[in-house]
């Protein structure tokens, strides 16, 4: 059955931010018929559920409300979130809880590994909160995970989807040496819109941290991820789109943002479907080698076909050099 997403069930089952306390109440708006996604259930829904209880995980999945889970969960695809569930930020867009965070399980990469092997995944994406309490915001625990489940299923591509490890030296060398096959840092939104809405990063950071990513491992693939209903105009996004691609940037997500709850920020605009096709094919001409662009797009969504088609991509512009 589809169903339009029941998003006011989901903001009294995740709202936990007491940090977000004293922001004022912002009334969402209701969605447009294009965002519909199927209800969450079915039979590979709970084999991938029990698969990521059983090991004691957390998914970003769950802890960011993604759309898009009835989908992925039912395909075994799901989005390893590591470093626990508690983030050290209070982005006004995420629906990840903000506290302090409890110490690093030792275990959790074998953990994260074992429930790879038990998915039979062929592709993997690893995120995690962000991590500023520790002096390496969590590099080596990401290295450490690269390595466990490469150990584990060697036949598996492994994505990460990284903080921006502001103010960590040396952080982005730890992760890259590690070698994974794609390294992932969302911009998320335009550098005007960056003190409201991510208040703990910097805009040319993020873009410096992709640019040394791609610098250090060539061979591998670079990508990162804006939202759209924030108030940025369109030219705004086509700049970002210049900053990426001169940061060397193979593979541009773009998703229409959807507000968590009233005490998050609010939805400025919902982009058409036709809105959306368009950004595209602005960022194919701009080089992108792979490009996804839809209302209900995220960052790991179609993660392992985008990547295979990513591949092919870079493999006939060889061929054709």
């Amino acid at each position: 059955m589809t169903t339009v997403f029941d998003q006011s069930a989901l903001d009294r089952r995740k709202l936990r931010h007491p940090e977000k306390a004293n922001r004022p109440d912002t009334p969402i708006q209701r969605k447009p018929e294009w965002i519909r996604v199927k209800a969450p259930g079915g039979g590979e829904y709970a084999s991938t559920e029990g698969i990521v209880r059983r090991h004691g995980l957390h998914t970003v999945c769950e802890e960011a409300g993604c759309p898009n889970i009835g989908e992925c969960w039912n395909h075994k695809h799901a989005t390893m979130m590591i470093m626990g569930d508690t983030c050290t930020r209070a982005c006004s867009f995420c629906n990840v809880k903000t506290g302090l965070p409890g110490p690093l399980d030792p275990a959790e990469p074998a953990h994260v590994a074992e429930a790879v092997a038990h998915l039979g995944l062929r592709h993997v994406v690893i995120t995690s909160v962000d991590r500023d309490d520790l002096a390496d915001g969590g590099a080596a625990h990401f290295a450490g995970v690269i390595r466990a489940v490469r150990e584990a299923s060697p036949g598996t591509t492994i994505e990460v989807l990284t903080p921006d490890f502001l103010r960590k030296d040396g952080a982005i060398e730890v992760v890259m040496a590690a070698r994974p096959d794609v390294f992932n840092h969302n911009l998320e939104t335009v550098p005007r819109l960056y003190l409201p809405i991510r208040p703990g990063a910097r805009y040319y950071n993020s873009l410096r941290l992709l640019d040394r990513a791609k610098t250090l491992y060539p061979e591998g693939f670079t990508k990162s991820g804006l939202m759209v209903g924030l108030g940025e105009t369109r030219e705004e996004i086509m700049q970002v789109m210049d900053d990426l691609r001169i940061a060397g940037v193979d593979f541009l997500t773009v998703g229409q943002y959807l507000q968590p709850s009233r005490k998050h920020a609010a939805v400025e605009k919902f982009w058409t479907p036709e809105e959306f096709k368009g950004l595209e094919e602005v960022a194919r001409a701009k080089g992108f080698l792979m490009v996804s662009a839809t209302p209900l797009t995220r960052s790991s969504y179609h993660a392992d076909a985008d990547f295979a088609a990513m591949k092919a991509a870079r493999t006939a512009i060889s061929a054709n050099a």
